[in-house]
């Protein structure tokens, strides 16, 4: 088979960013924000969000376009920029980061199926354990088939996911009330909310939750059959999920109140729906989500494999991980991806609270690449690399960059000291992996300013391991 057949069209890389970027978050979206924030929080926290996320849209976009030759997207500028540890660094977060949030959408399914089968409970009963087990390995051997197959797949799922959400934001318009939506807009008569700008920052890591997955075509921009492919596929993707997480959540507040919503279980699409057209809302929203929770775990075990794969390709992760099969499936890749995920299945068995707090570390472990990928963009431009006879388009993704890097750094800060540390427990042993593939070229391990940061990363993850052993920090 020639080697364009393996190749990625506009409309699969597009399918690849919606699917991945619309999984669970958006059918759990009225609660989760309600639970932080009252409207006008809500209305302020996404003006900043669709700022910021576009400016790291465009910066996909533009690195794309302007830096061909680097594959693999968010790690692939972290190392262009910062050297190899950095590089290796963004890989590592980003791939736990994606096996993590696999796990979780494992969990979110199979507490949806338990609306209809009570024997899955809240989706970390042994039944429900077996049966993500099951379907992580039909997932597994299916992608084994070829990336483009699976693309394809996932190109429906994607279509098939966005037809119920629509109907919910056509049905949400009609049943919008102003007065309800007007009704405490600062969140005053709920002082557990805390100020506007506490609001504002407990809502930010639920937007970025629900963003993850703006880099999709950027990673898969090796097999992209048009390289512009990538930049637009991010640019069209991230507008489409902005609009429709903005209305859903927006239209929600106008239909239940503040204190109603976020009491309510999640998936609450389904609940919200159910209140305005009765017992056939939670059931439509519930297959939405079953669909959609398919196609974008689809998504992200490919996102989770492809990302290994490029970054054992220049030698960042050990060669083990180049491995393909016949197929062009990055067979290896796959295999400890989806072991790591079974692993945490099982112990989701034992430990059924550390499910939302896991969703919040994978969010926090992805923070550390984005903000390497703006922060290269921005050298990039203040260097005047691949500007040169073009100080217009300089200025202008200079001042994107910079917005973009500023909303990478707000964003660590909106997610705390804990979840920092947390994530310097888990990037702390990549280091392992980083040496073996070090040695496989015969290079030394570290550079000087890397033996720094490393020991920066050491203290943080020897900080939180006595944190969660002393209890002053939990999962």
């Amino acid at each position: 088979m020639s080697e364009s057949a393996h190749k990625l069209r506009l409309g699969a890389l597009v399918a690849l960013v919606v699917g991945s970027m619309i999984g669970g978050g958006i059918f759990s979206l009225p609660q989760n924000m309600a639970a932080s924030a009252d409207v006008g929080a809500v209305l302020i926290g996404w003006a900043i969000t669709a700022v910021g996320m576009l400016t790291l849209a465009f910066v996909f976009q533009t690195l794309a376009n302007r830096k061909p030759n680097l594959d693999g997207g968010v790690y692939a500028y972290a190392k262009a920029g910062f050297g190899d540890y950095m590089g290796f660094s963004s890989a590592w977060g980003y791939w736990i980061s994606a096996w993590l949030g696999n796990v979780g959408y494992f969990v979110l399914l199979f507490s949806t199926l338990g609306y209809f089968f009570p024997v899955f409970g809240e989706g970390n009963t042994p039944a429900a354990i077996i049966g993500a087990s099951v379907l992580l390995w039909a997932v597994h051997f299916l992608v084994l088939r070829g990336v483009k197959e699976a693309a394809f797949i996932n190109l429906v799922t994607t279509v098939a996911k966005i037809v119920p959400l629509l109907l919910f934001i056509l049905i949400a318009f009609f049943a919008f009330k102003l007065d309800i939506f007007t009704a405490d807009i600062w969140g005053i008569k709920n002082p557990d909310l805390g100020s506007v700008m506490n609001q504002v920052r407990n809502m930010m890591l639920v937007t970025v939750w629900v963003f993850i997955g703006i880099e999709g075509a950027s990673i898969f921009s090796a097999r992209a059959e048009k390289r512009s492919d990538v930049g637009k596929a991010t640019i069209i993707g991230f507008i489409s999920v902005l609009l429709i997480l903005v209305l859903v959540n927006v239209l929600s507040l106008g239909i239940m109140t503040q204190p109603e919503l976020a009491k309510l279980q999640n998936p609450s699409m389904a609940a919200v729906l159910e209140h305005v057209v009765g017992h056939w809302g939670a059931v439509l929203i519930s297959v939405g989500l079953i669909i959609s929770l398919l196609g974008a775990l689809l998504s992200w075990v490919l996102l989770c494999a492809e990302i290994l794969f490029a970054a054992a390709n220049d030698h960042t992760m050990p060669a083990f991980l180049r491995k393909e099969n016949a197929n062009k499936a990055p067979v290896n890749a796959l295999w400890l991806t989806n072991a790591m995920v079974q692993i945490f299945l099982i112990i989701t068995l034992f430990s059924a609270s550390t499910y939302l707090s896991l969703i919040y570390l994978a969010t926090s472990m992805i923070l550390v690449p984005y903000l390497w990928s703006a922060a290269y963009a921005l050298l990039m431009t203040v260097r005047g690399e691949t500007y040169e006879h073009d100080a217009k388009e300089r200025n202008k993704d200079l001042l994107i960059a910079a917005v973009a890097t500023i909303y990478a750094v707000w964003l660590l800060y909106a997610g705390g000291t804990k979840y920092l540390l947390l994530s310097a427990l888990l990037y702390a042993p990549g280091a392992f992996l980083f040496a073996k593939a070090k040695r496989e070229i015969g290079q030394p391990i570290f550079t000087q300013i890397e033996k720094g940061i490393f020991a920066l990363v050491v203290i943080g993850a020897l900080i939180a391991a006595y944190g969660l052993y002393d209890g002053f920090l939990t999962l």
